[in-house]
C-alpha cells in the first residue's frame, strides 16, 4: 500500500497544505496522518472515503487500483 502513502502526500502538496492542517481537517492526530503518509497505518473505510472526497479523487485512485483521479 505504498502507493496510498505516495498519493496522499502528492495530493496534500498540490493543495499546499501541511500535515498539521490536513490532520485538523480530517479530525485526526498529526501522528496518525504522518503514519498514513509514511505507509505505517491506513484509514478505515469511512476515513478513506473522506480523504477521497476532500481531494476530489476516487478511492480506487488512492489505493492504486486506477491511475484516473475521477
Amino acid at each position: 500500500m505504498k502507493i496510498f502513502a505516495q498519493r496522499i502526500k502528492e495530493l496534500r502538496k498540490e493543495k499546499k497544505k501541511t500535515q498539521v492542517e490536513i490532520a485538523a481537517i480530517f479530525e485526526i492526530s498529526v501522528r496518525q496522518y504522518q503514519n498514513y503518509e509514511g505507509g505505517i497505518n491506513y484509514p478505515d473505510v469511512a476515513g478513506l472515503i473522506r480523504i477521497a472526497d476532500y481531494f476530489g479523487v476516487t478511492t480506487d485512485y488512492l489505493l492504486g487500483r486506477s491511475d484516473r483521479r475521477d
